[in-house]
């Protein structure tokens, strides 16, 4: 897949991890110790975390292979923080790296644990099927797990992680934060890019013609609920999301991608995520995979360059979600 297997994501990661460490009181996140000597790294819970925090979170989440940015922007009126999101190294720094692929769960202890897993880590376990397709490893001596939720693992998920990745548990760190935090909808409406990498994966196009990718999409309000919360950051994406591919190959393959990416080419679309949600009672694969995408796409044809532009902004839906 890649032409620059030497890059390390959990290296590169492992410098943002040890800057964010020092700069914890900065940015209100707590630094511990788990039971096995894993970094515990609280970016919303106990700690109250950040817009700041959230940021740089994302930017671990790619493994250090994307800026993340905090900008303004005149293309949501009524919400005009945008996060943007930008790599050239988008296949490898999206998904082999801060997608959230891989599902950790415990039943056995008091309190039930479930949690997807994202992050640089990935890359050395490998654990998920999509790393076949991707054709990218890591072989680092630490790694990064970033957890979306409200409680770090427990300690039978720590020593199941720190063996897939082939690490000892002290040169694991895992960073948690919930979805209704200022840290959670930041790094998760930084997933812009990654979103539309993975329907891209999804509609069959090669992963290997995308060359360079650049995303945006507005920073949603957190809310205490936390459906409502997940709600809004899928809907910033979905409703407000621009994303641009840079891909080789012919241009009808690139205009054929733009017309099948937009969100709007899902059946579930038009109501905010969070009515879907539990209309499917909680059941995400009750729910179209193709809604899972931005709203608007722009496919550059690097051999002809032509740019195929699909989709539009949703002001109205953005504002019923986020309001």
């Amino acid at each position: 897949m890649t032409s620059v297997p030497t890059l390390s994501v959990n290296q590169r990661s492992a410098a943002l991890v040890a800057r964010m460490i020092g700069d914890a009181e900065e940015l209100r996140i707590g630094v511990s110790r788990g039971e096995l000597g894993e970094t515990l790294i609280d970016a919303g819970s106990k700690s109250p975390g950040g817009i700041a925090a959230g940021i740089r979170i994302a930017e671990i989440c790619m493994g250090g292979l994307g800026l993340v940015e905090l900008l303004p922007s005149s293309a949501t009126p009524r919400w005009p923080w945008t996060l943007v999101v930008r790599s050239s190294n988008p296949v490898i720094a999206c998904l082999a790296s801060q997608y959230a692929g891989w599902r950790l769960a415990d039943e056995t202890g008091e309190k039930p644990f479930f949690a997807l897993g994202s992050g640089p880590a990935r890359a050395l376990a490998r654990h998920e099927p999509l790393f076949k397709d991707l054709g990218y490893s890591d072989n680092a001596a630490r790694g990064t797990l970033v957890i979306e939720g409200s409680r770090p693992p427990p300690k039978k998920i720590v020593a199941t992680v720190a063996q897939h990745c082939r690490i000892k548990p002290e040169d694991l760190t895992i960073i948690f934060a919930p979805t209704q935090s200022l840290v959670g909808c930041t790094q998760i409406v930084a997933r812009v890019l990654e979103v539309a990498l993975h329907k891209t994966h999804e509609l069959g196009f090669s992963l290997e013609r995308i060359v360079d990718g650049v995303g945006a999409a507005p920073l949603c309000p957190p809310h205490p609920d936390f459906v409502t919360a997940m709600g809004r950051t899928n809907d910033a994406i979905i409703f407000a999301g621009r994303v641009q591919l840079y891909v080789t190959g012919p241009a009808r393959e690139a205009r054929a991608l733009a017309e099948k990416l937009p969100s709007r080419a899902s059946r579930d679309y038009g109501r905010p995520f969070s009515e879907i949600f539990r209309q499917a009672k909680g059941d995400f694969y009750a729910i179209d995979p193709m809604l899972f995408s931005p709203a608007r796409i722009t496919v550059t044809a690097l051999e002809t360059g032509e740019s195929f532009q699909l989709g539009d902004i949703d002001l109205e839906l953005l504002d019923a979600s986020f309001s």
